[in-house]
């Protein structure tokens, strides 16, 4: 940014996992003034085990999106591969990442999980701060189309691994607690970024909280959404770029969108895909913001510059 350029805008990125990681790894190098919303609804690997054993909020994705937020100095390096880093061996700790006990430790010594997620940030430095979805553990549930039948699915794992077509998602509970300060994130925000990730698991789940999506839909600021560069295996499984976009729209009918980026290479003809953003109210942009390996992962720098661009109304 130039010197006279505008502010660096307050922006508020929401989702969770590896889709998350990757928008934060992007937009701490364009703002300093940055809230993630997480994700708490994982009942998987080590962070099922401390929600079952301890009854807290699932720290995987929120340690996760403090890891992205993490400089590139040695400090914040270092810290983020410590909080990333996993036990091996076959004791009670394996599988267990540091940064999820030191979470859920931080949890038990303060009683308030934003605070402790405020010291676990100020420790590793991080360009930003991270909050949860809501104030209580979360179950995904999802209803499944298989050779003509509709079931029910229940559980994150269960429903990003289910055979089958998802056709929507549901909360359990259905209207849970948020964090205020999430909500006044999102109202005092300039940009909302939703995606990439999980579509169903990780970007949907957001929309499904009912102060949460009155929030987004109230909101004054605008609203971008990154697209995916691949299906995930095993939720959207020979979805395209557009369909993403009508699932979208399905479980949040109101909501409407400034902004959609999707990756240059992965929309050779973005007839179908133009039609969906426009549906939406957004305009859509293309450009190369993949990884130059040509793997299904986004490129932080690449990311970085184009929503850059988008935010000072230069692209």
């Amino acid at each position: 940014m130039s010197d006279d350029a505008p502010a660096r805008p307050r922006v508020v990125a929401l989702g969770g996992g590896h889709g998350l990681h990757a928008s934060l790894s992007a937009l701490r190098r364009v703002t300093t003034d940055l809230t993630a919303v997480v994700t708490v609804a994982d009942d998987g690997g080590s962070s099922g085990r401390l929600r079952r054993e301890l009854g807290v909020l699932p720290p995987g994705d929120l340690r996760m999106a403090l890891a992205a937020l993490c400089g590139d100095d040695e400090w914040g390096q270092t810290w983020s591969r410590v909080v990333q880093h996993r036990f091996h061996g076959e004791g009670d700790l394996q599988g267990h990442a540091v940064g999820n006990l030191l979470i859920v430790a931080l949890w038990e010594l303060l009683d308030d999980p934003v605070k402790a997620l405020e010291w676990v940030g100020r420790l590793l430095g991080a360009h930003g701060r991270v909050l949860p979805m809501a104030s209580v553990p979360l179950d995904i549930q999802a209803e499944v189309e298989l050779d003509g039948a509709v079931t029910i699915v229940r559980g994150q794992v269960a429903c990003a691994l289910t055979p089958g077509r998802v056709r929507a998602i549901s909360l359990v509970p259905s209207d849970p607690p948020v964090s205020p300060e999430a909500v006044t994130a999102i109202h005092e925000a300039d940009w909302v970024v939703l995606g990439p990730g999980s579509w169903f698991t990780s970007v949907l789940p957001h929309l499904k909280v009912p102060e949460l999506a009155r929030a987004l839909a109230t909101t004054s600021a605008r609203r971008l959404v990154i697209l995916n560069l691949a299906p995930q295996p095993g939720e959207t499984d020979g979805f395209s770029p557009e369909n993403h976009l009508e699932v979208l729209r399905d479980h949040a009918p109101s909501l409407l969108v400034d902004a959609v980026v999707a990756d240059r290479g992965v929309v050779p003809e973005p007839g179908e895909l133009e039609k969906a953003v426009v549906a939406l109210g957004g305009r859509l942009v293309l450009a190369d913001v993949g990884a130059a390996d040509g793997s299904a992962r986004h490129d932080a720098p690449r990311l970085a510059a184009v929503l850059d661009e988008i935010f000072r109304e230069k692209r």
